[in-house]
């Protein structure tokens, strides 16, 4: 059965789902839609540095989307039906993708899947649920034009002046406690602040949410379990620089005026202001880099305030004159009971203009558009350019123009891994690096494997394997 504006009705959940849906039409807001026999999907831009991938099954309505909603249809999938209904726009013929696949996959035989909350690929609902929920209609969704009221804007933007100064007043108070956190447990010693560091990083960090300082909330909260995945010998190390980089972005923050404008918005940015997506992308002055991106991680962490962080790391070739950002991360929040992956896996490859964050060191990107969808690539690591000591010496400068730097890319050749004791150590001729503890195991066989070719995440003390070319083949993490 075809999708009709009625089965839409049908399906929406309310008319606030349908009114949600009807705002996400603009052919702009979807980079990607295409179709194969009686499925269609598509790719939709929301408010996440990745854009939602949405499947529609046109016989049953089953639908799947990577958005982490509760409403069942979401306002993406909704949307595609729309799309496919009013028939505005074009899809275009493609090879059903894997993500795709995967979903048909583990679908329910008898194309029905539950609906319990986790679960989009829901098809059609109960008729004693239907019966009983309140009428929706498409024909209540025409848009009315709004009346412009000046003194409305001048209000509503004298309001959004106070509630600034308002917020910079409460960050620099916290700040103010912060340094005097810091001073205290400079005098107590390292080893004593490991030993209790479960407590008093949880009381500061509590703090500094009441003073409206995110960020910084997040990066102490989640500094004690940073510090227990290191050896028990390098904690109180680690400590004094995790603690020295706080410090920086505080003092940063409170000197902004005296900074270059780039790693003043770093500052504000590790502290907690937000900076919209829309904001983002009419801002002139930052970076825009449009080319074929692979990516070569998917970094998933559940943080402290029970929200997913999901870092999808992205690589494109670079020539030796080419001085454009190489790298790029795309950053996504999700709820832990959400999407736990992007949608994206490595040795994916896709054709987007990337819109970076004003930076003194441009990593972290949004996708402002995308002209080639997704598609799986048989040379998922651009070659590198330099040897592992070369790659550090671009990270050693990378920290001198960042200095609260988190994990960087390290793209390398003619390396080897080696075994000390239960540690790896990823080496050429210069340097040693070790390898990730998680990987002792699974990166064991690299170990004879010879001249290896790949990219890794550096975070100032590991080094997470990526993906690696190796004499026998291909080792992905």
């Amino acid at each position: 059965m075809a999708i009709s504006l009625e089965k839409l009705e049908a399906l929406a959940p309310d008319q606030a789902s349908l009114a949600a849906a009807r705002s996400l039409l603009r052919p702009a807001l979807w980079p990607t839609l295409a179709e194969a026999e009686e499925l269609c999907w598509g790719e939709c831009q929301g408010s996440g540095a990745t854009p939602y991938r949405v499947v529609v099954n046109e016989v049953d309505h089953g639908y799947k989307c990577t958005c982490p909603s509760r409403k069942f249809p979401c306002k993406h999938a909704l949307a595609l039906m729309w799309i496919r209904a009013e028939g505005k726009l074009s899809f275009v013929s493609s090879p059903v993708p894997e993500w795709v696949k995967d979903w048909l996959s583990r679908r329910r035989p008898d194309n029905k899947p539950d609906n319990r909350p986790g679960n989009l690929e829901v098809s059609q609902e109960d008729e004693n649920q239907r019966a009983i929920r309140p009428s929706v209609r498409i024909a209540l969704q025409q848009e009315t034009p709004k009346k412009a009221d000046s003194q409305t804007d001048a209000r509503s933007a004298a309001a959004r002046e106070r509630n600034r100064a308002a917020r910079e007043a409460a960050i620099l108070e916290g700040l103010a406690h912060l340094e005097t956190w810091l001073s205290d447990q400079i005098d107590r010693g390292m080893v004593n602040f490991v030993a209790t560091c479960n407590q008093t990083c949880r009381a500061i960090a509590q703090r500094l949410v009441d003073t409206k300082a995110p960020g910084l909330a997040s990066r102490i909260d989640a500094l004690p379990s940073h510090l227990f995945t290191l050896a028990e010998a390098a904690r109180p190390y680690a400590a004094v620089r995790e603690l020295g980089q706080i410090h920086l972005i505080s003092a940063a923050y409170r000197r902004a005026s005296e900074l270059d404008e780039a790693l003043a918005a770093d500052a504000r940015q590790a502290v907690g202001w937000p900076v919209t997506r829309e904001a983002l992308l009419a801002d002139p002055a930052v970076v825009r880099q449009h080319t074929c991106w692979t990516v070569f991680a998917v970094v998933t962490e559940t943080q402290p305030d029970r929200l997913r962080r999901i870092e999808t790391w992205l690589c494109r070739e670079q020539t030796a004159q080419d001085d454009a950002p190489q790298y790029a991360v795309l950053i996504d929040f999700v709820p832990v009971t959400g999407a736990a992956s992007s949608g994206y896996v490595p040795g994916d490859q896709f054709e987007a203009e990337l819109v970076y964050y004003r930076s003194s060191l441009p990593l972290r990107a949004v996708i402002a558009s995308v002209s080639r969808g997704t598609q799986p690539s048989s040379h998922p690591v651009p070659a590198a350019t330099t040897t592992l000591a070369g790659a550090y010496s671009q990270y050693e400068r990378a920290l001198q123009r960042l200095p609260w730097l988190g994990s960087f890319p390290l793209s390398f050749r003619e390396a080897t891994v080696r075994r000390r004791d239960d540690q790896l150590y990823l080496c050429d001729q210069q340097l040693a690096l070790p390898v990730h503890s998680s990987q002792r195991t699974q990166a064991l066989p690299l170990t004879g494997a010879g001249p290896l070719e790949g990219i890794g995440l550096w975070n100032g003390y590991e080094l997470t394997l990526a993906c690696v070319e190796t004499p026998l083949g291909r080792w992905v993490r």
